[in-house]
């Protein structure tokens, strides 16, 4: 029972780490240096204002053009510095046709289909301007989001910048949506506070910047290009900013279906990130990035889903030597848990419903997204998941 009773609690503090102790622990280290005024204060320059290359990788878009171009004129940035660039390898729904006309538009086209990351490798051999900014087609950005990401590029050490993905709020959401939502919300303060200590780990791909020049190919089986592009630029020594006020929009995935199997993709793809940046663990060579990197991203995609898994016997071995109705620590903690799945399993039940009490979704996504770690680590070892697009069902 002691060799039990030590992995419950090892197997519960990585846990409580992961997803609560290190945004607290991030906090408490912002407030401490604001304190002592600790740090350097990023300097920026507002006047700073090179022409720019809004790059948009598309299949089968046709749908979204109207609105995504409508929204891209109307950014607050000079319309003569913005060149906007389409690479649509593999559409064959018209969206290349659709796209002429367009001012200060080119259109790459290729009717071979070699997914996202061919298309994004192919794109940017002809983008000449200083800065690149990633956007996808079927989200509509904040009216100043590329001033407010080329403000922040005015800093020699910045060399990337995410916006902040931005879920659209409904009174009342289906279980995917209000998941999704309150996960985004955490993870933007989570960055926030990255960005002030050091750099973001990562960017969102649907709104991210990098200097043109940090571009590097990315290899072509590649399933998460913004995280393996954005840290790989940080490895050469420059910072990930973010600013909260650069947003993309866009709707929650139509259903928890949905958003499952977005989340395996992703997880899948978080495993492969991990192989391929395996040096960033170093933490004697990158320091504070490493630090944030395993405790932001590298626990969430490996070590603690298996934790979750294990402390499930581990805690119920536990409750019944101490007497499963004895309410003691190990069996209120146990009672806890089941509570929490018991939710879990509400949350499922309310999947499609309409209801005003969000929080009861946040169980069911905490526990979806756990699963597609362990159905995506399955998913890259059996090297079964396409580069290519596909497109998930949005709500309406």
């Amino acid at each position: 029972m002691i060799t039990l009773k030590i992995l419950f609690w090892i197997l519960l503090s990585v846990i409580v780490y992961t997803y609560v102790g290190y945004g607290i622990l991030l906090y408490g280290i912002i407030k401490i240096r604001r304190f002592f005024k600790m740090g350097e204060k990023l300097e920026i320059d507002p006047s700073y204002e090179p022409e720019v290359t809004l790059f948009i990788a598309a299949y089968n878009e046709k749908d979204y053009v109207a609105a995504k171009m409508k929204n891209t004129l109307e950014l607050d940035y000079p319309k003569e510095k913005i060149n906007i660039v389409w690479v649509t390898d593999g559409s064959d729904d018209g969206t290349p046709d659709v796209l002429k006309g367009y001012p200060n538009t080119t259109v790459y086209h290729l009717d071979e289909r070699n997914g996202k990351i061919g298309a994004m490798n192919r794109g940017m051999d002809f983008v000449k301007t200083p800065i690149v900014i990633f956007s996808d087609a079927n989200t509509n950005l904040g009216k100043e989001s590329i001033r407010r990401i080329v403000n922040l590029f005015s800093n020699p050490k910045v060399g990337c910048v995410s916006g902040e993905k931005r879920i659209v709020d409904k009174e009342s959401d289906v279980a995917s949506g209000a998941g999704e939502g309150i996960y985004w919300k955490y993870e933007s303060a989570l960055k926030k506070w990255d960005a002030e200590l050091y750099s973001v780990v990562g960017a969102a791909g649907e709104l991210f910047a990098i200097r043109t020049a940090l571009y590097r190919h990315v290899e072509k089986d590649t399933l998460l290009d913004d995280f393996i592009i954005s840290l790989r630029v940080a490895q050469e020594g420059y910072t990930i900013q973010y600013d909260p006020e650069a947003y993309a929009i866009e709707t929650a995935s139509a259903n928890v279906k949905e958003e499952f199997k977005r989340k395996v993709r992703i997880s899948a793809g978080g495993i492969q990130s991990i192989v391929r940046l395996r040096s960033l663990l170093n933490v004697f060579k990158y320091g504070t990035l490493s630090f944030q990197y395993i405790s932001h991203r590298v626990l969430r995609w490996s070590l603690t889903p298996l934790c979750l898994i294990l402390l499930i016997p581990v805690l119920s071995i536990l409750a019944i030597n101490e007497g499963i109705f004895s309410f003691g620590l190990y069996s209120t903690l146990f009672w806890l848990q089941l509570l929490f799945y018991a939710l879990a399993l509400l949350g499922w039940f309310l999947e499609n419903r309409e209801t005003r009490i969000k929080i009861l979704f946040v169980p069911y996504y905490f526990f979806i997204m756990n699963v597609c770690v362990v159905l995506g680590f399955f998913r890259y070892m059996k090297k079964s998941q396409s580069v290519n697009w596909e497109r998930a069902q949005r709500a309406s």
